[in-house]
């Protein structure tokens, strides 16, 4: 790739000679001679082949390619401002990403709002954000690509903080022969009807929540579960905050379960406990922490 023959300088001199008024009030402010600095937007303009400013009357104004280019060099000084910003807080042990691993089923609200409030504070510290499902989300802390999780499983050899419980409900189309009986279900008679599953996305997958029915079928998202049942195929548990809109608009309904018609799961945050954390990354813990409770 042919090397730039304009220097980032060189655009920030263009840029103090629009944004103050002339070459006099650039030099001023670059602390420069005026001689200095139209020189270097006459090398500029020699270097580019195009005008970037005119005189008129006694004020230098940009030409319409002038005013092109200076608005891309803004984003182009910007950039370059905040790669030496990031250089300099990774001197002072400031991660350049954290890396965060979330089970499908916690509430995108919650995560958002941390987010958001993460976004202002990061200094240039990247998010690198995945969703996995029940023991896989083990498997990013165990083979260190996670330096914060959320999982709603106990972890062997961690210290976890609890955060919030999602309540997960026995759900199914309003038409499902499960809702036709019309009494308080057994778990004999949903053993004899097709459940829908959340696939596991570990590498020693568990079998949380399925009764032993007789058909079942495994989906890899919650998504994909309730766009099934909502359908009519089977019966599922799944998230409350995820189907709050079906069973609004009536595609689902909540079974009459003797027992079990809904499970309050609590989520937990881990820590990577093979290196420390870092300053980002604890803000982004502390902030995961303070909106779990928030809708």
């Amino acid at each position: 790739m042919k090397a730039p023959r304009v220097t980032l300088e060189q655009w920030r001199t263009l840029q103090a000679v629009v944004d103050s008024g002339g070459f006099a009030q650039a030099a001023e402010v670059l602390h420069r001679s005026q001689s200095s600095v139209s020189y270097t937007i006459a090398r500029m303009q020699e270097q580019l082949g195009v005008p970037l400013l005119e005189i008129i009357g006694r004020k230098a104004t940009l030409t319409e390619a002038g005013e092109v280019l200076l608005r891309r060099s803004r984003n182009l000084i910007q950039q370059a401002s905040q790669l030496e910003r990031l250089a300099f807080n990774m001197d002072q042990g400031w991660e350049p990403e954290v890396r965060l691993v979330v089970d499908a089923a916690y509430p995108t609200s919650r995560l958002a709002n941390a987010l958001q409030a993460f976004m202002p504070l990061s200094q240039g510290c990247r998010v690198q954000l995945r969703e996995e499902v029940l023991s896989g989300v083990e498997d990013c802390l165990l083979d260190g690509s996670a330096d914060l999780a959320i999982s709603g499983m106990s972890i062997a050899g961690y210290l976890p903080h609890q955060i919030n419980a999602v309540d997960f409900v026995a759900v199914a189309n309003p038409d499902h022969a499960l809702h036709q009986l019309n009494r308080e279900l057994t778990h004999e008679d949903l053993q004899t009807q097709l459940q829908v599953v959340i696939r596991d996305s570990g590498h020693h997958p568990v079998d949380a929540g399925w009764l032993g029915a007789e058909q079942r079928w495994t989906v890899a998202s919650l998504g994909t579960a309730a766009t099934l049942v909502a359908s009519g195929l089977g019966f599922a548990w799944l998230p409350e905050h995820e189907i709050t809109l079906e069973l609004q608009q009536g595609r689902l309904a909540l079974l009459r379960l003797q027992q079990g018609a809904r499970r309050s799961h609590f989520l937990y945050l881990y820590a990577n406990k093979d290196k420390p954390l870092g300053p980002a990354t604890q803000i982004l813990a502390d902030l995961l922490v303070e909106h779990s409770m928030a809708d």
